[in-house]
């Protein structure tokens, strides 16, 4: 296994397992202490209302996670079908109808449409996973088009359609296989553009409770107290920070691990 993998698996592991099994480690809270204190029983102190940290940081990771790959998944499954088509189609008018109300949102700054979609409709967490994956959906699809026409201007694709093979085929088994390397990039910064989005909204009190057990929330209602019970703050952030430097690391890893074979 290549140092990069390993690196990257290790620096993910941590914050992954607290995400899906602190949940189940977390167990009942404790009586609260004072805010922002260190010590009396609790490893990381408390928080700006007395909670235990480390519990706060087991039950704070699942909503962070999840979201992010939810709305990452859910962007490519918006984005590829709209872009392969883009690509595909022979009649320009389908193509401008399909790409051009994505240029539209392109131009909205991401943070500033979750803020306007928010104000008329605060969302839950679902809301805020489509919310991102909205806001991931024209960069995704721009860059599939952009890939998928380059590889159907190969000879190989209109042999395929002289063999009368079905656009699926061509679609899917041509030309989304040849996308896998540009896809598996993107796929590493989307997932982190998606947990800063997330991670954004959380910390603007967008999608959850101004009290909730997130990482991010955390970091927003903790960092008055930053100099007095650093740990309530830099714990939480050093996760979110683990979560996108790892993913980059394992995508890297891999696209150099097929590059070779």
């Amino acid at each position: 296994m290549r140092p990069r993998f390993l690196l990257g698996a290790l620096v993910i592991g941590v914050p992954l397992a607290l995400a899906l099994l602190g949940p189940l480690l977390a167990g009942e809270p404790g009586p609260r202490g004072a805010s922002f204190t260190l010590g009396g029983g609790h490893w990381l102190g408390t928080d700006f209302v007395g909670r235990d940290v480390l519990h706060q940081v087991l039950l704070g990771g699942r909503s962070v996670v999840v979201v992010a790959l939810g709305a990452t998944a859910l962007a490519y499954g918006l984005a590829l079908p709209v872009g392969l088509a883009a690509a595909l189609t022979h009649r320009p008018w389908l193509e401008e109808l399909l790409m051009r109300p994505l240029d539209v949102l392109l131009a909205v700054p991401s943070l500033l449409m979750i803020l306007l979609v928010a104000a008329a409709l605060p969302p839950g967490p679902a809301g805020l996973t489509l919310l991102v994956a909205l806001a991931n959906i024209p960069d995704a699809a721009r860059i599939i088009r952009a890939g998928a026409a380059e590889a159907a201007s190969r000879p190989a694709v209109e042999a395929l359609r002289l063999q009368g093979e079905t656009w699926w085929r061509t679609a899917v088994g041509y030309v989304g296989r040849s996308l896998t390397r540009t896809l598996a990039a993107d796929a590493g910064v989307r997932l982190t553009g998606a947990l800063y989005l997330v991670a954004t909204a959380a910390f603007l009190g967008i999608g959850v409770a101004p009290d909730a057990a997130d990482w991010a929330v955390m970091v927003d209602r903790n960092r008055t107290g930053l100099l007095v019970q650093p740990w309530a703050v830099v714990t939480p952030a050093l996760l979110i920070v683990a979560l996108t430097l790892g993913t980059n690391l394992l995508v890297d890893a891999g696209l150099k691990a097929r590059k070779r074979t």
